[in-house]
C-alpha cells in the first residue's frame, strides 16, 4: 500500500490581469528550495492575455482562463475546478475582486490573500498595489509591512495568519517602499501557506 507521509499538496493561486505573477513565482520557488512537499497545481487568472500567463510557461504550471465579469459564474468554475484539480489551498495573488460569503464557505478550502501593509492599517475597499503606498509614504510612517491573511466577505478585514514588519524610515519615495514590502510578501507567503496547510493536514 502506497505511504501518505509523502503526499505533495496542491494549491491553487487566482490571479488578476495586471500582475506580474511575482508573488506567483515565488510561492513555487519557496517549495522547491525549502523541498516542502506542495505544488502550485492550478493558476486561475480572469483574462486571456496576461504576463502571469507568459509566466506559467515558463514555469510548466497549468494556467486556466476564467472570466470574472460576472462574479457568480466565475466562482462556480472556481468551486469546479478546485474540486477537480483536488485543491487543498487557495492563494489570491493579484486578485482584486470581492469573493462571496457563499463562495467561501462552499469552496471548502482555506482561501488566503496577502496584503501589501500592516493591517488593519491602509487596507479595505480601493486600497491595493501604489495606492496602499502611496498613502503610507504621505502619512510618513516609519514602518510598513505585509500581512497574510485569510479572505473574508469584506476587504482585507479576515484573520490575520501571518504579518511581517519593516523599517521604511530611509525610503524617500512610496516607489522605494513598494519594493521592499514586495520583497516581504515574497519571504512570508510560501511560509504561510506551509504553516496552513499544516494546520489542514
Amino acid at each position: 500500500m502506497e505511504r501518505t507521509a509523502f503526499k505533495t499538496h496542491r494549491i491553487a493561486v487566482l490571479t488578476g490581469g495586471h500582475g506580474r505573477g511575482s508573488n506567483l513565482r515565488a510561492i513555487q520557488q519557496h517549495f522547491k528550495e525549502r523541498e516542502y512537499p506542495a505544488e502550485v497545481a492550478l493558476v486561475i487568472g480572469d483574462r486571456e492575455q496576461t504576463p502571469v500567463r507568459e509566466l506559467c510557461q515558463e514555469l510548466k504550471l497549468p494556467f486556466v482562463y476564467v472570466s470574472s465579469k460576472d462574479m457568480q459564474s466565475y466562482e462556480a468554475e472556481v468551486i469546479r475546478l478546485a474540486k477537480e484539480h483536488q485543491i487543498e489551498l487557495i492563494a489570491l495573488a493579484g486578485f482584486l475582486k470581492l469573493l462571496s460569503a457563499d463562495f467561501l464557505s462552499r469552496v471548502k478550502v482555506p482561501v488566503l490573500n496577502i496584503h501589501p501593509s500592516l493591517l488593519p492599517k491602509y487596507g479595505g475597499d480601493k486600497m491595493y498595489g501604489m495606492r496602499v503606498h502611496e498613502a503610507v509614504f504621505a502619512a510618513g510612517e516609519e514602518q510598513s509591512g505585509a500581512t497574510v491573511h485569510e479572505v473574508s466577505p469584506i476587504y482585507d478585514a479576515g484573520k490575520i495568519v501571518k504579518q511581517e514588519p519593516i523599517d521604511i524610515r530611509n525610503c524617500t519615495n512610496s516607489e522605494e517602499i513598494a519594493q521592499k514590502v514586495l520583497d516581504i510578501e515574497h519571504q512570508i507567503y510560501a511560509d504561510a501557506i506551509i504553516e496552513r496547510l499544516k494546520q489542514e493536514s
